[in-house]
């Protein structure tokens, strides 16, 4: 790395400091951002069907089940298997759009970087 004309870094501690701190500011300022739209999210809700609407999903944003309604004409006791091939489909879908909106929500706060959450 380059020495500065004393020996140092360039730049000195001086003008870097100023610096660190403007940054360390702006990432506490991300962080109280993307905590709040942590706890919107929250209270959020995705919905899914499947079978065109005999299987009906609910999720919230911590990504729990709230509620799942199937049409008792889904309900045949020789084809279990279906139906829990619908019931397969309508959770994935209803996960699956509640990650495009906390994506979304949270790209509002990031600018479009991609964090871990």
């Amino acid at each position: 790395m380059a020495k500065g004309p004393r020996g140092g870094f360039p730049g000195g501690m001086g003008g870097g400091m100023g610096n660190m701190n403007q940054l360390m500011q702006q990432a506490q300022r991300m962080q109280r951002e993307m905590e709040k739209v942590q706890e919107e999210i929250a209270g959020l809700t995705a919905d899914a069907t499947a079978g065109g609407g005999v299987v009906k999903v609910t999720v919230n944003g911590q990504k729990q089940v709230q509620s799942l309604v199937i049409d008792p004409a889904a309900v045949d006791p020789e084809d279990v298997e279906m139906l829990q091939d619908l019931v397969m489909v309508a959770v994935n879908e209803a996960l699956r759009k509640m990650d495009e909106i906390s994506e979304q929500r949270m790209a509002k706060v990031t600018g479009g970087a991609r964090m871990p959450f």
